[in-house]
């Protein structure tokens, strides 16, 4: 299932090291994003809460090897990072534009 949300476009900023482990990344990620797609409709990571990243991390891997939970908790706390800094900036963008300013008084 391929939805049109780009992961690999939305991760690329956070990402860093190796190709494999980028591409690893963008896989898992890609994978969490179908799965919860299917389980509650969430369309893009912005509309993701903690309870369906538990979710995925508690249950649809209960049955996977420890190191594969490893590795997607991993992927879970870059796709967690970069929502928070994309919210910084946009909060930090719109303190800048909210900003009055004092007004002189009139003579």
């Amino acid at each position: 299932m391929k939805s049109e949300f780009d992961m690999a476009l939305f991760l690329s900023p956070a990402l860093r090291g190796a190709y494999a482990t980028r591409q690893r990344h963008i896989r898992q990620a890609e994978r969490m994003h179908e799965v919860i797609l299917e389980r509650w409709g969430c369309m893009t990571p912005w509309s993701w809460r903690d309870k369906h990243v538990r979710w995925f991390l508690e249950h649809y891997l209960r049955c996977s090897a420890p190191a594969t939970v490893y590795y997607y908790e991993l992927t879970a706390g870059l796709i967690r990072s970069r929502r928070e800094s994309l919210k910084a900036e946009h909060l930090l963008n719109f303190n800048k534009r909210c900003t009055v300013k004092a007004r002189q008084p009139c003579s």
